[in-house]
C-alpha cells in the first residue's frame, strides 16, 4: 500500500494540472458546501463525473450515515460512468464505518481516471484509498486546488490529527481595538454585511460558544438567520449559571442550547433549564479545553468562539483556538474602561506576542475582516 508520503510524493506539480481539472475540481467543492454544517463527524465531500467533455453525474455526502459524494455521483452518471473520469476533493476511503468503502463502488463502475484534491488524513484511510485505485489500473491523479480542499476539509483534518474539534475565535472591534463602549453598549461594531458574513460562518460551524456574561449583556441569538440553514449548537459556558430567565437562547425552537457548567452550580435553575428542554452538563472542571473535549466527543468538527475578552485568552491559552476572524470597523471609541477582543494572556514583552501566520484580509462592506491562524505548539 502506498504510504501518505508516498502518494504526496506522486502528484504532478501544480502548474501541471489542466484548466477542466481545476474547474472541475472547484465544482465538487461548490457541491461539497451544500452540506455545511451537517456532516461531522464526517468530511464535506463532492464529486463529479465526466465523459467526453460534459458532466454525466454529481453528487455530495449530505450527513453521517448516508451514502458518500462518489456513490452519489457514480448512481447519477450510471453507464456513462464506464471510462469517464470522477473528480472528488478527498480521496475516496477504503475502509468499512457506516457505509461500504467508495474505492470498492469506484474500482467497480468501470471509471477510466480519478482526480483527487487532497489526501484524506485518516490513518484508516491515508492513502489506501488511492492504492487500491491504482492496482485496479485507474489514472489517480492528485493534489488538484489541494490548497482550497485543505481550507474546506481544516476542521475534519484538525479532529483527525489532534482529537480536538478546531476552534475559531471570531470577533468584531473598533479600528482602535475596543468591542464595546466603556458602558458595555456594542451594537453594532460593524455594519450589516460583515454581521451577515458572520451568520454564514455560523452555518459552516457546529456549535458556537459564549459565555455567562455575552448571554447577560447582549442577549444574542446566536443562529444563522436565515430559516431554512443550518444553525449551530448554541453553547453557553457558565461556572455559575447565575443567568436571566429572559435570555433569548432558552428559546430552542430556533436552535439547540447546551450549557456546560460546574458541578453542583445552581441546581434549581438547572432544573428550570431543564424543563424547557434546554440540555444542561455539568463538568467537574470547566475550561475551555474541556468544554473542546466534551464537544469532540460529540462529534463536532468547527467550534466558533464569540465570547468575551476573558473566556477568549483562557481558550487561547490552552489551546482551544486555532484561528482568528477579526472584523474591523472604521470607528473610535476610545475609553481606559471600554474592553477589548481578548483579555489578559500573561504577556508582559511584545516578542512573546503570538503572530498570526497565513494572514489575509478583505473589505466586507464598510468594515476589514483580517483573518489568520495561531502558531501551532512545537513539541
Amino acid at each position: 500500500m502506498d504510504t501518505f508520503s508516498e502518494v504526496a510524493a506522486n502528484n504532478l506539480p501544480a502548474s501541471e494540472f489542466s484548466s477542466c481539472d481545476r474547474a472541475m475540481m472547484q465544482r465538487c467543492i461548490e457541491l461539497a458546501r451544500q452540506a455545511l454544517g451537517k456532516t461531522a463527524p464526517n468530511p464535506l465531500v463532492g464529486s463529479v463525473i465526466v465523459k467526453d467533455g460534459e458532466i454525466v453525474g454529481e453528487g455530495f455526502h449530505p450527513g453521517a450515515g448516508q451514502p458518500h459524494a462518489e456513490v452519489f455521483a457514480l448512481r447519477s452518471a450510471g453507464e456513462q460512468a464506464r471510462g469517464a473520469t470522477l473528480y472528488v476533493n478527498l480521496e475516496p476511503c477504503n475502509h468499512y464505518g457506516r457505509t461500504p468503502p467508495c474505492s470498492e463502488a469506484v474500482v467497480a463502475s468501470g471509471v477510466a481516471r480519478v482526480v483527487v484534491g487532497m489526501v484524506d488524513p485518516n490513518p484508516l484511510v491515508a492513502g489506501g484509498g488511492i492504492a487500491k485505485l491504482r492496482q485496479a489500473g485507474i489514472e489517480v491523479v492528485v493534489g488538484v486546488e489541494e490548497e482550497v480542499c485543505q481550507r474546506l476539509n481544516e476542521g475534519f483534518v484538525h479532529r483527525i490529527l489532534y482529537q480536538r474539534p478546531f476552534g475559531i475565535l471570531k470577533y468584531a472591534m473598533t479600528l482602535d481595538g475596543k468591542i464595546a463602549t466603556f458602558t458595555g453598549h456594542s451594537t453594532w461594531v460593524t455594519g450589516v454585511a460583515a454581521r451577515q458574513e458572520v451568520h454564514q460562518l455560523r452555518v459552516a460551524c457546529d456549535a458556537v460558544i459564549v459565555g455567562g456574561n455575552t448571554v447577560r449583556r447582549d442577549n444574542p441569538h446566536l443562529t444563522s438567520h436565515h430559516t431554512t440553514a443550518h444553525n449551530p449548537l448554541r453553547v453557553v459556558m457558565t461556572k455559575t449559571l447565575d443567568l436571566p430567565k429572559t435570555a433569548r437562547l432558552w428559546d430552542i425552537q430556533e436552535a439547540p442550547t447546551l450549557v456546560l457548567t460546574q458541578t453542583g452550580a445552581n441546581v434549581p435553575f438547572q432544573t428550570w433549564l431543564r424543563d424547557r428542554q434546554v440540555e444542561v452538563v455539568e463538568l467537574d472542571n470547566l475550561t475551555p479545553a474541556a468544554a473542546m473535549t466534551y464537544l469532540y466527543d460529540r462529534g463536532c468538527l468547527s467550534v466558533l468562539w464569540e465570547c468575551g475578552g476573558t473566556l477568549s485568552a483562557q481558550a487561547i491559552a490552552d489551546g482551544s483556538v486555532q484561528k482568528i476572524l477579526a472584523f474591523i470597523a472604521p470607528k473610535i471609541v476610545g475609553g481606559i474602561g471600554s474592553p477589548s477582543p481578548v483579555g489578559d494572556l500573561g504577556l508582559a514583552e511584545m516578542t512573546q506576542a503570538l503572530t498570526l501566520e497565513r494572514v489575509s484580509w478583505r473589505s466586507i462592506g464598510e468594515d476589514c475582516l483580517i483573518e489568520g491562524y495561531l502558531p501551532l505548539e512545537k513539541s
